[in-house]
């Protein structure tokens, strides 16, 4: 056998050995899961609770870190450049596919700078409206916005926000442009809302639940395809007339590019746990999040589903001609 070939098998069969003792002892420190929004909010919250059911199965404490700013793309830029050794992951929402729009210079590339684990939970969006906005559910709000749309304000929580997102969708939908008012974050959005300062906003099960139930809001629909358990009486906006309208906060961990694949399958093994777990499930449900299928607890099921969703919001993007640089 040549002397080259002999030293390739060699080489390779070293690799493999030292891959599956890696694996063996892995993790052998904390693990850092990094958050690109600030402690609280519901990404945060979802990190939180995942990575403490983590830390049982692997053996090893999972710390969340937040890294806040420019819309997440710090600390998925962050990521993308750590050491590809299985102690870093990122756990990121809808804006890993809308930032490669939203950026006309991004750092990273989300489909070639990461590895994929796993997909966690999905939390569903609602619209809302001020209490007393005169339109009471989606049928009326159609025509009532077509009528009023140089009148109508319409809030977020900041450009690149999910809730902006929905918004722009939104908008596209009925055919209307609202005046947009952004805000810095969630909660001074909503207390717009409450005080009758904006007259909608589009925004997560996490944040609006309460106030549907208190009444303190009039609430339109649910922005997934089928009814939620949380609000089991809320009616889609789909069954409202806006046709296949669909916006869910996706939630997805990643890791560097080159990270070891008996790591991805170690932590993603984990995360799969963790969603089977019922102390994990109801916690999720009492958010309004719901646990994502099978299908996506997997690195190519989220890597798919990153690949659509970058090819659905876009054009959405380019077409409202709104961008964060």
């Amino acid at each position: 056998m040549p002397f080259k070939l002999i030293k390739t098998l060699v080489t390779a069969s070293c690799v493999l050995a030292c891959g599956l003792a890696a694996a063996q002892t892995y993790p052998s420190k904390p693990i850092s899961l990094v958050v690109p929004f600030a402690a609280g909010g519901p990404t945060d919250i979802v990190a939180r609770t995942l990575a403490a059911n983590m830390s049982k199965t692997l053996g090893q404490t999972v710390v969340v870190e937040n890294r806040v700013g420019a819309g997440g793309t710090l600390a998925a830029g962050y990521v993308a450049k750590a050491t590809p050794d299985g102690y870093t992951f990122l756990i990121h929402h809808n804006g890993m596919s809308t930032a490669p729009a939203l950026y006309r210079k991004l750092a990273y590339n989300p489909m070639t700078d990461f590895e994929y684990v796993s997909q966690v939970v999905d939390v569903p969006m609602t619209m809302l409206g001020r209490k007393d906005l005169p339109a009471k559910n989606m049928q009326e709000l159609g025509a009532y916005v077509r009528a009023n749309a140089k009148s109508i304000n319409l809030a977020n929580a900041g450009l690149g926000a999910v809730s902006h997102l929905c918004g722009m969708l939104f908008q596209q939908a009925l055919g209307v442009d609202l005046t947009t008012v952004p805000f810095s974050g969630t909660a001074p959005a909503m207390n717009a809302l409450l005080g009758g300062q904006v007259d909608l906003l589009c925004d997560q099960t996490t944040q609006t639940t309460q106030h549907i139930k208190a009444g303190t809001v009039r609430m339109y629909g649910v922005t997934t395809k089928q009814r939620i358990r949380a609000l089991p009486d809320a009616p889609t906006l789909n069954e409202g007339g806006l046709k296949d309208f669909e916006v869910i906060v996706w939630h997805g961990v990643y890791a560097p590019k080159g990270t070891p694949a008996a790591v991805i399958d170690k932590v993603g093994s984990a995360i799969r746990a963790s969603l089977k777990d019922p102390a994990f499930a109801a916690r999720m449900a009492d958010l309004g999040a719901e646990i994502v299928p099978e299908s996506k607890q997997s690195s190519e099921g989220l890597r798919s589903w990153l690949q659509s969703e970058i090819g659905k919001w876009g054009p959405v993007i380019r077409s409202a001609g709104v961008y964060a640089d």
